[in-house]
C-alpha cells in the first residue's frame, strides 16, 4: 500500500482521546504531520519526527481538522419548498406538514432523478469538508417509495435511516393507527435490509411518544438501532423517549426540562443540535451550553433537508452554533466531527489517530478557530477521504 505524509501543518485537529486534556479537547498539534497508509491514518505528531513515506504533500501551513460527520440529513428527495421558504420569511410560523409537499414531489420523481439530486448534494457537501454523512428515507411514505429511497441511499453510505414515521401519510390522514400499522409491519420489513437505523418525528403534528415508542421498538425488533426527532417545536417526550430506548442520538433537542438534560447526560444518547433548522425557520436556538455544562455530548449536523433546512455546509452550522447557540470554536469543531461520530456510535471517524479512516480537510488559515471567525468564508481547500485527496486545488 502507498504511504503519503502530509507535512507542513499549522495546526492539526486530531480529536484523539490519548492527546486531549482539560485544557485542550482537541489534542492540538502545532507544526504537524500525518503519515496516511492506504486509507488509514498511521502516525500523528510533529513534523520534524515524521517518518518516511513514500510521496509528500505540503499543506503550506495551513490548518488541518477531521473531516466532518454529518449526522443527520434528508437527502432523498425531489422538488423545492422556495415558496414555503419565502412565506416564513414574510411572518409564517413553521409547521410540519410543509413535509407533505416533498412527498408529493418524490413519489413523482424517477429512481434516476433521486439518485442525481442525492448525488448533487453529497458532491456539494464534500467541498465543504464533510466526509461522512447520515441521510434517511420520509419522503416516500409508501412502501415502495420509503424502500426506493433507501436503496439509493445505501448505494453512496452506510449510515441509512428509515423514516417512514416522518409524518402520517397524506394517504392515511384519517387513520394515523392504520400508518403506525404500516409503518411497523410491511413498510419495515421492506425498508429494513437497506438501512442501519430508524428514527421517528416525535412532535405535535406527527407521532406522539406512545407511537413513536411502538414504531422504534418494531424497529429494534428487526435489527434497526433507534434515533430520534425530538423536542424541535415544542416541548414533548422525545428524549426521554431516547434514553429509555438507548437511541443513538436525539436531534433537535430545541426545547427541554431539567429532566430532559439530565437524562441525556446520564445516557449514551448523543444530543445532536441543528442550527441550520433554526435559522431558516426563525426559531428558537437550542442551549448547547447548557447541555455541555450539564456532561451530555452534543453533536452538530446540518440537517439538509428542502424545508426547514436547505444547507450542506457544517462550517455554516459551525458558525451558527458558535454565535447563537453557546458553544466555543473548539466545542464546536470538535462537535461536527467527533461529535457526529459518537452519534453514529463510531469510532473510525471524526478523528485523525493513528487506525482512524484517513479523512481530512485542510483549511486555508493557521486554526480551525477561523471556521466561525469567518462565517460564510469557503475555508475548506483540500479534502481527503478515505487516503485520497478528492477536491481542492494544488498547493
Amino acid at each position: 500500500m502507498t504511504t503519503t505524509l502530509i507535512t507542513n501543518i499549522g495546526t492539526l485537529v486530531t480529536n484523539d482521546p490519548t492527546r486531549a486534556t482539560a485544557t485542550d479537547p482537541l489534542g492540538l498539534i502545532y507544526d504537524a504531520a500525518v503519515l496516511i497508509d492506504g486509507a488509514r491514518i498511521a502516525w500523528t505528531g510533529k513534523a520534524q519526527a515524521a517518518p518516511p513515506a513514500d510521496t509528500a504533500h505540503d499543506a503550506q501551513g495551513r490548518a488541518a481538522i477531521p473531516g466532518f460527520v454529518d449526522s443527520h440529513s434528508h437527502l432523498v428527495f425531489a422538488g423545492d419548498r422556495t415558496d414555503e421558504f419565502n412565506a416564513r420569511m414574510s411572518g409564517q410560523p413553521y409547521a410540519a406538514g410543509g413535509i407533505r409537499t416533498t412527498v408529493a414531489a418524490t413519489r413523482a420523481a424517477t429512481d434516476e432523478a433521486l439518485e442525481a439530486n442525492l448525488t448533487r448534494y453529497l458532491r456539494e457537501a464534500l467541498r465543504q469538508g464533510t466526509t461522512t454523512f447520515e441521510t434517511k428515507s420520509g419522503y416516500g411514505l409508501t412502501t415502495h417509495d420509503e424502500a426506493r429511497a433507501l436503496r439509493i441511499a445505501a448505494a453512496h453510505t452506510d449510515e441509512v435511516t428509515y423514516l417512514g414515521a416522518h409524518i402520517v401519510s397524506p394517504d392515511y390522514a384519517d387513520d394515523p393507527a392504520a400508518y403506525v400499522e404500516l409503518v411497523t409491519g410491511e413498510m419495515l420489513d421492506a425498508c429494513a435490509p437497506h438501512a442501519r437505523w430508524i428514527d421517528v418525528f416525535c412532535e405535535k403534528g406527527a407521532f406522539d411518544g406512545d407511537q413513536a415508542r411502538a414504531i422504534l421498538t418494531a424497529g429494534k425488533a428487526k435489527g434497526l438501532h433507534p434515533r430520534i426527532h425530538a423536542n424541535q417545536l415544542t416541548y414533548g417526550p422525545g428524549v426521554q423517549l431516547a434514553a429509555e430506548l438507548d437511541a443513538a442520538s436525539a436531534d433537535h433537542c430545541t426545547h427541554l426540562t431539567d429532566a430532559d438534560v439530565d437524562a441525556l447526560a446520564n445516557s449514551d444518547t448523543v444530543a445532536t443540535l441543528l442550527p441550520g433548522a433554526e435559522f431558516s425557520t426563525r426559531a428558537t436556538w437550542p442551549n448547547a451550553r447548557r447541555l455541555i455544562d450539564a456532561g451530555a455530548t452534543v453533536a452538530l449536523s446540518t440537517d439538509c433537508n428542502p424545508g426547514s433546512s436547505f444547507t450542506s455546509s457544517m462550517p455554516f452550522c459551525i458558525a451558527l452554533a458558535v454565535r447563537d447557540m453557546g458553544m466555543t470554536p473548539d466545542e464546536a469543531i470538535w462537535s461536527a466531527t467527533a461529535g457526529g461520530a459518537a452519534a453514529l456510535r463510531r469510532t473510525d471517524i471524526g478523528r485523525i489517530a493513528p487506525g482512524a479512516r484517513a479523512d481530512l480537510a485542510l483549511l486555508d488559515a493557521p486554526s480551525h478557530v477561523h471556521l466561525a471567525y469567518r462565517p460564510g468564508v469557503p475555508l475548506v481547500s483540500e479534502v481527503w477521504q478515505k487516503g485520497v485527496r478528492t477536491t481542492g486545488h494544488a498547493g
